[in-house]
């Protein structure tokens, strides 16, 4: 299965003001902004994964063809991962809410390991 290709582009095509590095994972194609994934074209069931801000992870569940993230059949990904299908991307309006969404979540550091602080003797 390949990762669908009319998503990448829209997503090539929304972050061109960012340096952006592309890798396959998930089964599909992520992209990655400061090392950390933003989204991924997906393949097999949704097409795209976001990560949003696990607090404001329900509000989104709401929006039509938004649902839990898998990984594998009956394995949840947790809060703060959404897949979203194909129809509820069709228009600019929806898909840019998802980017904006994402984007929002990276804003405040998602994916960054916090390391322990040194301490001094």
């Amino acid at each position: 299965m390949t990762y669908n290709t009319q998503v990448a582009d829209r997503v090539r095509t929304a972050l061109t003001d960012r340096e952006v590095r592309e890798v396959k994972m998930f089964g599909g194609l992520a992209f990655m902004v400061d090392e950390r994934m933003l989204v991924c074209a997906s393949a097999g069931g949704s097409d795209l994964l976001v990560r949003v801000a696990p607090d404001s992870d329900a509000q989104h569940l709401h929006k039509p063809g938004a649902r839990r993230a898998e990984m594998g059949k009956g394995r949840s990904m947790g809060p703060g991962w959404i897949t979203v299908d194909a129809e509820a991307l069709a228009t600019q309006e929806d898909f840019a809410y998802w980017m904006r969404a994402a984007l929002a979540f990276h804003a405040q550091g998602s994916g960054t390991k916090q390391r322990p602080k040194a301490t001094t003797t």
